[in-house]
Formats: C-alpha cells, structure tokens, sequence
C-alpha cells in the first residue's frame, strides 16, 4: 500500500500541473514545453519481471535486448523461480552472458517485496535496489519513475538529461551527475516533471541538429 506521504505523478493532469509548477521555478522550461508538449509519463508496472529486463538490456541496442529477451520469454525463464532452478547453461542459451546472469541470480537471491516499495522513500527505494548486483543508482532511478511513478526524482546520471540540461542552462561543458544535482535543488519537488521534459527536449535538439543549414 502506498505511503500517503509520497507523492507520485499518476495523470498526464497532475504532470501538466507540475510542468507549471516548474516553470514558475526555472522559467527557461516555458520554452521546452512550447516545443514538445507534454510528455507521455511512460508508466509500467514494475516488478521483478520489468527490473530483469532492465538488467537483460543494459549495454546491449535495443534490438538486441529484444531478441534475448523474446528467447527468454519463450523458454519461460523470466521469473524469479525459474531463474533460481535454471542451470547456467539453459540462460547462455538464450543468450545471456556470465555477467548477466550473475546480476540476475543477484536480483533472485535478495527477493525484494516490490509491493512494499511503493511505501518506502526514493532514498530507501533506491537503497534497496542497489544492494542487488548489476543494479545502479541509474536502473533505480527509473524504477522510481516509470514504475513507482515518483513525483522528484532528476535522473542525474543520464546522458540525455545531462546533454538536455547543457542546453536549457547555457552551460559550456556536459555536467556530471553532482554538479547537475547541485545546479537543480531548486526544482524540487517537481523534478520528474524535468526529467520528462529534459528527454523531450535532448530528442528534439537531436532532429534539429540533424536537419541540413
């Protein structure tokens, strides 16, 4: 059951209110959201099915993760008890790595109760998450957002919100991660509002570049 006191983004309403919200903050937002609107909150429902196949696709293209992933699916090798029965072997098969299916036996042997994250803190949340093997602060970010629906969090180690950001504050260099948390303290608590809004506008600078001058 979720805690009353965190707060999530449920509704494309409650995103448009918090983009406004934002705005009143950072008005340099105005501009992005007239030049992608508002953007879809991309909502799943989490579990451990979505965060085996966060770590599948990591490093991999996105057809690449598709196809392992399909294999998967297919040889019915994408829950937690059919991971923990299932020899090395049968997982290269469909073509995991040792690695991968290192983290994966990780994720099987912490047996998170995904029900009660939806009543811990972003900071417990993202705690919890890491303790398992091939789990970083990135993968729980978007735990947090896409499946948990959390209200604040900025996803501070992604390219694209770092290169998204470059551009909406004028900064000279690509932030890291610390100086880009540094630099957006002040948008709280409607950061995944800019996240959103943050991807949006790294997806439009990419078509604008690639338009001929």
């Amino acid at each position: 059951m979720k805690n009353q006191s965190i707060r999530t983004l449920d509704t494309p309403a409650q995103l448009q209110s918090d983009i406004k919200a934002l705005i009143t903050i950072e008005p340099r937002f105005e501009r992005v959201y007239q030049q992608v609107g508002l953007p879809d909150l991309r909502r799943n429902s989490g579990g451990f099915e979505q965060l085996m196949r966060a770590m599948v696709g990591q490093q991999l293209s996105v057809a690449a993760a598709s196809s392992i992933w399909n294999k998967l699916e297919e040889a019915e090798l994408i829950s937690p008890q059919a991971i923990l029965h299932a020899e090395d072997e049968a997982l290269r098969e469909q073509g995991l790595s040792r690695q991968k299916i290192r983290y994966l036996r990780s994720l099987v042997e912490h047996d998170i109760d995904f029900e009660a994250l939806q009543s811990l803190s972003d900071a417990e949340v993202i705690k919890t998450l890491t303790a398992v093997t091939g789990i970083g602060n990135w993968t729980a970010e978007m735990y947090l957002l896409f499946s948990l629906g959390r209200a604040d969090v900025l996803a501070v180690d992604d390219l694209a919100i770092k290169v998204g950001a470059m551009d909406l504050l004028q900064l000279e260099a690509r932030p890291t991660p610390k100086q880009l948390k540094g630099l957006t303290q002040s948008w709280a608590p409607y950061r995944s509002a800019a996240s959103l809004l943050l991807w949006s506008h790294y997806g439009w600078l990419k078509d604008r570049d690639a338009v001929p001058v």
